[in-house]
């Protein structure tokens, strides 16, 4: 079928008018998918604002990782998270609606990972990552070290990408209607088509109270096409979400083409209360329909019922990434800086396996990554999904370890032999596997990164990508109240971010340092520092 052929014909659904699709599609999406070292006691941290009346946002709660005990549990595995959407809704909360986030949308490994790195390019020409560590002493904890694992994503030229077959899949329910939703999302994508080159598709599904096709796929040479069609959407119905995702997958798969990068942009505020809205029926439809080489990239607008758990099980199932868009400059970051990270796969199912030596380490807790933990065996198992790592993408984890010698957090064991480290093993302090699989599909492969074995300096002497992480873990430790925060304060994490000396084109890092300072006021924890330069953080 060549969609290229569909003429619009025009019908009214929930408020909305929009193209008729061909009767093949009108029937089809209206079917149903049948388918433990324990840290002091700190102070209490203030609680949060409380969500105000009619907030139906959702957020999922999950524990933060624990200390383990290198004796019982020597490999931690975890799949990989691109996604920067907590960070922007973070910022979200504390610039726009001057409150404190609620801890649970705080996901310590967003927070870190939306900062840029200085990070190597892979020098082998068949890998696409390189693997990056470093070690410090813990600036929320002096007995401990803090150790920082990178991952840098080739760098792929915009001319050098495969063709692009987008399908934009647009949310224009009732509930898009405020300003920094539909609007928003109009503008955000517009700032995308000055990108597109002629060899890229897209097309344009929109869905209300029914769903349909409103551009077919029409080449990047024609902008004003896919401008068009953007204005004039309308918002209004209810959210027949499921039916809207079929659609959009049915559309992509009649599209796609040998060599072709095949992706559906979802953008919403993740309220689905038509059709498939449980985040298990979603589940389904998303991991059934990515077998068939389409991702998955989610938008998230607006505040007030975004729903912020579905959003991300949906990229995380889908083989994709989720961004939250509060304002024009983070789509400019996402859709056009970004361009190739955000919408093309460099190696899907990447996984991250660090061994720590027990003769160098008693204790380790990973910091974030709650939601991408796997078991040690899932790391050799090619069938266990994983995350995607984008062309020029990085990922960044850091690591609090207790070494040897420290204070104990448990009794060491009576009836279990020592660690049998032979004198090679016994120099390093640990080993970072990382292993992935081709776009397409392959055997998986493995990088390996054996780090020394030796004691972390102070953090004030480390390397600006350790103290920028640094700087934001501390940060987030607060704000999501972690029982594992320390020393932590907003005085000692603004300071050790403004010792970062590299450059910063984008302007986030001074963006964090402002953003440090509203949670600093904010909040009952902030520091109060006798030198001139920590009373800005007061």
């Amino acid at each position: 079928m060549n969609l290229n052929r569909l003429r619009p014909l025009w019908l009214l659904a929930g408020g909305l008018l929009l193209p008729a699709c061909h009767q093949q599609y009108s029937t089809e999406v209206q079917q149903d998918v049948a388918s433990a070292y324990e840290t002091p006691e700190a102070a209490p941290l203030p609680e949060a604002a409380p969500p105000a009346v009619g907030n139906t946002e959702s957020y999922a709660r999950l524990p933060e990782n624990r200390f383990e005990d290198v004796r019982r549990a020597p490999l931690s595995t975890f799949a990989i998270d691109v996604d920067p959407a907590s960070y922007a809704n973070v910022r979200r909360f504390l610039t726009q609606n001057r409150q404190l986030p609620p801890p649970e949308a705080v996901r310590l490994e967003e927070l870190i990972n939306y900062f840029h790195y200085d990070y190597p390019q892979p020098r082998q020409t068949d890998a696409p990552a390189t693997l990056n560590a470093e070690v410090a002493r813990c600036p929320w904890n002096p007995a401990h070290q803090l150790v920082l694992v990178g991952v840098q994503g080739r760098e792929v030229a915009t001319s050098a990408l495969p063709p692009a077959n987008l399908v934009f899949l647009l949310d224009v329910s009732g509930s898009m209607e405020d300003e920094n939703k539909l609007p928003l999302l109009k503008a955000s994508l517009r700032q995308l088509l000055p990108t597109l080159r002629p060899q890229d598709y897209v097309s344009i599904v929109v869905y209300a109270g029914a769903a349909g096709l409103v551009l077919p796929p029409t080449p990047g040479s024609r902008p004003q096409e896919i401008l068009a069609a953007l204005d004039n959407l309308e918002a209004g119905g209810s959210t027949a979400g499921g039916a809207g995702l079929r659609l959009a997958y049915q559309v992509a798969r009649e599209q796609a083409r040998p060599g072709t990068n095949n992706r559906i942009i979802l953008a919403t505020d993740g309220d689905f209360n038509v059709g498939e809205s449980s985040d298990a029926a979603l589940e389904q439809l998303v991991t059934r329909e990515r077998q068939s080489g389409v991702f998955l990239t989610v938008l998230g607008f607006g505040q007030g019922n975004l729903q912020d758990s579905k959003m991300e099980v949906l990229a995380d199932k889908g083989n994709g990434n989720y961004a939250y868009i509060d304002n024009l400059n983070e789509a400019r970051r996402v859709l056009v800086q970004q361009f190739g990270g955000t919408l093309f796969t460099l190696a899907k199912d990447v996984k991250v396996q660090v061994e720590f030596n027990p003769a160098q380490v008693q204790q380790y807790r990973l910091l974030g990554y709650e939601n991408r933990l796997l078991a040690a065996e899932d790391f050799n198992d090619d069938t266990k999904d994983a995350g995607e790592l984008g062309a020029g993408q990085q990922v960044t984890a850091l690591y609090e370890i207790v070494p040897t010698g420290a204070q104990p957090g448990a009794d060491a064991l009576k009836y279990q032999a020592g660690p049998a480290a032979s004198a090679a093993a016994s120099t390093e302090l640990l080993t970072v596997k990382l292993r992935y699989q081709e776009p397409r599909g392959s055997a998986s492969r493995l990088l390996t990164l054996p780090v020394p074995g030796r004691h972390g300096g102070p953090i004030e002497a480390a390397s600006d990508n350790l103290r920028q992480a640094a700087a934001v873990a501390e940060f987030g430790l607060l704000l999501r109240q972690s029982e594992h925060r320390g020393t932590a304060s907003y005085a000692a994490a603004g300071q050790l971010a403004e010792s970062v000396q590299g450059p910063d084109a984008d302007g986030a890092r001074r963006e964090f340092a402002e953003l440090v300072r509203q949670a600093a006021e904010l909040s009952a924890e902030a520091a109060r520092v006798p030198d001139e330069e920590g009373r800005r953080y007061r």
